[in-house]
């Protein structure tokens, strides 16, 4: 319900009712809240007092200063006219639809670079002040708790160059010769939009992004229009199912385009740098097959598209943005077909686990990882059969063993993908299924995606629906898999015993 602030009282009777309110406390956010606080809480008639103000960050376990709290935002509209491709100088207005959580007199957004030239709130000037990443705003009107508003911010330049928190690569928008991509995993994002840069806080996004011709614009969601305005084109996506923040891909480039479609119908479109060789697709050609197979053991393809987009560059990384998996150069294997093709199967899975399903914190990033390395496991499973994926958990053991991963359970800031979350993630899974049986461990995964699809997840989470469904006390099996201080034995493989 919307509320209006009448001022209709003199400046001596605000303050008087300022200071009969009392003092503004803090209060910490929650990992598993959404609603958590960046905000000063404004008193006036309705208002109680007492009111708390919030910090600047979710409280994440791992990065207790990413995102901002205080609103739940709806959606975001990116509009990006690049100007200059060799720098990527932009010029760029993001509008954002939110709703208060609680009284707001000021809320926080991430956001890095760029000077801001107009910003409102409600369609009226509003004060912003910067420090960091914290971008500080301060409407007019105070927002009251469950008030819709609307954030309009207009801004231009260069983004700046970002070094992840949680490796030495740089995140978010890089430019690279005749062209650029963004890879904003878990911090980058702010580098190129206004942002509460969270997984707790998805939101639909629509991308409106101006280029020079002959360049095009491969991004998250479905390309709904493309308008040619003479010495540049315009490409429109719509992203309609709830995304995090991090997984918001824009990559400019000349691009090879392929389309097709899996045979229950979901459509593909891949993006290869135009001076990449047709050997490329090879690894990808069979995503289709990948689709329809991870939807009948984890649950129907949660998005309307999918595919996958290759530059021209070195990454050393792939990304699952969310519907556009996005790879380097340095990813295909051109030489071993069939080692690129895991990786294809790795990413794709995360469409369900870590894109439709995210974590809640980063710590829990094993559900990410270790539910997608296993996916290759079970892929090959899919291929050539039980001993085929023996094969491979003795490999991935022999792996941990030989290289002393850390449990998946407890990644550090500045390490979050460790081998310890990918392999003995994944073979967290495999001793699970080995636990419970085939046909219960085949009921888990899916009841687990069709509770928490579109939203957030914990590991407690999926140990409560591995328990519900299994009707077994599963507390000491986890605690040995994802927080002992070695990897524990798996008896039916003979290993580790």
């Amino acid at each position: 319900m919307k509320n209006k602030i009448q001022i209709i009282l003199a400046c001596v009777l605000v303050v008087a009712v300022v200071l009969a309110c009392g003092q503004f406390s803090s209060q910490s956010a929650s990992p598993a809240s959404p609603s958590a606080v960046t905000a000063v809480i404004v008193p006036e008639q309705s208002v109680e007092s007492g009111a708390e103000a919030g910090s600047s960050g979710l409280g994440d376990s791992l990065y207790p200063g990413f995102g901002n709290g205080g609103y739940d935002v709806a959606s975001y509209a990116l509009d990006i006219t690049v100007d200059d491709i060799s720098t990527s100088r932009l010029t760029a207005m993001t509008t954002i639809e939110a709703v208060a959580t609680q009284d707001l007199l000021g809320f926080n957004l991430d956001f890095v670079g760029f000077e801001i030239s107009s910003l409102t709130v409600n369609d009226e000037p509003a004060d912003f002040s910067r420090k960091g990443q914290e971008l500080t705003i301060t409407p007019l009107k105070p927002l009251l708790k469950d008030q819709s508003f609307t954030v309009v911010i207009q801004y231009q330049g260069s983004p700046e160059k970002m070094q992840s928190l949680s490796m030495p690569v740089q995140a978010g928008w890089v430019t690279v010769n005749g062209g650029s991509f963004v890879l904003s995993e878990p911090d980058g994002s702010a580098s190129f939009y206004p942002v509460n840069d969270h997984p707790l806080d998805k939101a639909k996004y629509t991308f409106r992004v101006t280029v020079p011709n002959p360049l095009e614009v491969a991004a998250n969601g479905v390309l709904i229009e493309t308008i040619d305005n003479g010495d540049t084109s315009t490409f429109v996506f719509e992203v309609r199912d709830p995304m995090a923040s991090y997984l918001a891909t824009i990559n400019i480039d000349e691009f090879d385009i392929e389309t097709m479609t899996s045979e229950n119908g979901v459509p593909i479109r891949n993006y290869y740098s135009s001076e990449l060789p047709k050997e490329v697709r090879e690894p990808f050609a069979r995503q289709g097959e990948m689709i329809d197979y991870f939807s009948e053991i984890y649950g129907q393809y949660p998005f309307e598209v999918y595919g996958s987009m290759v530059m021209n560059a070195v990454f050393e990384s792939a990304l699952e943005n969310q519907t556009l998996s996005i790879y380097g150069i340095d990813a295909i294997d051109f030489e071993d077909v069939a080692e690129t093709e895991f990786i294809v199967a790795h990413e794709l899975s995360h469409q369900w686990f870590g894109d439709s399903i995210s974590v809640a914190d980063w710590g829990d990033i094993w559900l990410n990882e270790g539910f997608a390395t296993y996916s290759e496991g079970l892929w090959i499973e899919h291929l050539d059969g039980r001993e085929a994926l023996d094969d491979w958990v003795k490999s991935q053991y022999a792996d941990v063993v030989e290289n002393s991963y850390p449990a998946p359970g407890n990644p550090s800031a500045d390490d979050l993908f460790n081998g310890g979350v990918y392999v003995w993630g994944g073979l967290t899974l495999h001793a699970l299924r080995l636990e419970v049986g085939d046909e219960t461990f085949f009921e888990i995964l899916p009841a687990y995606f069709e509770r928490y699809k579109n939203g957030n997840a914990t590991t407690a989470d999926f140990i409560a629906v591995a328990e519900e469904v299994s009707g077994k006390d599963l507390t000491e099996f986890f605690d040995n898999w994802l927080y002992g201080e070695t990897i524990p034995p798996i008896p039916a493989l003979g290993l580790g015993n």
